[in-house]
Parts: C-alpha cells; sequence; structure tokens
C-alpha cells in the first residue's frame, strides 16, 4: 500500500469514532492486512486491541459499548463517602458568610494542610487513606467553601462634615 492510501484511510479512520471507527478499521484490516490486528497495528499505527475488538464485532454483528463514563479517577467523595460529613464537621465552625453580603460565598480559615492533619488527629484516618492536600483543598471548593481570609467588614469612606466637627471641637 502507497504512502499516500495510508495518509487517506487515516484521515477518515481519525474522523470516526466508536464503534464505527472500529468497523472502518477491521474492514480496512479485512481488506488489507489479511485479517492481522499486528500488520495494521505495525503499518496503520492503530491500536491492535481496538482493531481486534472491530474485527470481532464484525465477525459476530455484536456491537460493544463503550463506558466512557466509567473512565477516569473517581472523586474522593465518590470512593470515601464519609468523609463528606467528617469535612462538614470540621470545617463548619470555622466558616463565614461573605460579609459583605454580596455572593452565597462562604470563607473559610482551613487549608487543605490544617484540614488533612485534622481528619488524621480527631476523626481516627489513617495517613496513607487520606488523599494529598491539594485534593483535600479541591475538596473544599467542591463544597463550597472558599479557602480565603476571612474578610473583615470596610469602614465607611469620609464624608465632608468630619472635618468641620473636628474643627469646632
Amino acid at each position: 500500500m502507497n504512502e499516500e492510501k495510508k495518509v487517506l484511510i487515516k484521515d477518515a479512520s481519525k474522523r470516526l469514532t466508536g464503534h464505527k471507527r472500529r468497523e472502518y478499521q477491521a474492514h480496512i484490516t479485512t481488506k488489507y492486512f489479511d485479517g492481522s490486528p499486528y500488520k495494521a497495528e505495525r503499518e496503520m499505527g492503530w491500536g491492535r486491541d481496538c482493531v481486534a475488538k472491530g474485527l470481532n464485532e464484525a465477525r459476530t454483528g455484536i456491537k460493544c459499548v463503550d463506558n466512557y463514563q466509567g473512565r477516569g479517577v473517581k472523586k474522593t467523595e465518590d470512593v470515601m463517602p464519609d468523609i463528606k460529613e467528617d469535612i462538614i464537621s470540621l470545617v463548619e465552625p470555622q466558616t463565614q458568610a461573605d460579609p459583605a453580603m454580596k455572593s452565597s460565598l462562604t470563607y473559610t480559615r482551613v487549608t487543605g494542610k490544617a484540614l488533612r492533619k485534622a481528619l488524621i488527629d480527631e476523626k481516627g484516618y489513617h495517613d496513607e487513606d487520606l488523599p494529598c492536600e491539594n485534593t483535600m483543598s479541591n475538596m473544599l471548593n467542591r463544597m463550597g467553601y472558599n479557602l480565603k481570609r476571612v474578610q473583615k467588614s470596610k469602614p465607611v469612606k469620609k464624608i465632608k462634615e468630619v472635618d468641620e466637627i473636628f474643627k469646632n471641637v
């Protein structure tokens, strides 16, 4: 197979997704590479497992369902369901609403490092079972706690009458 055909076939394959891509790759593999996923991998750069799955789908007529949602790393709250309540019980006493009442943000003095240490000391978690400090900070953010210094209310600006009052005193 010449390079021009390879480029054209690879381009067409990149534009497809899921079972349609596997079906196309299986068709090309059957036609040009004697149905061998290894030859298709070497010549086209496709994953041989994907090509083999496509060949099996073509042979049996059964389409494999892709579970894209099941991929990736799960959130710590999903893996450790009790940790959310423990974090709330530790952080809530040190939480304050926005003093200006301009937003629904809540501010807390607790950092990811302090939260991790408190979970170990007060709640009995083991060091190796807990995620890192950055993950703890991200969990606080997802739960609606902003890691900012608690702001004091700002004084009202000086008005003109103040100078006149002080002159009389």
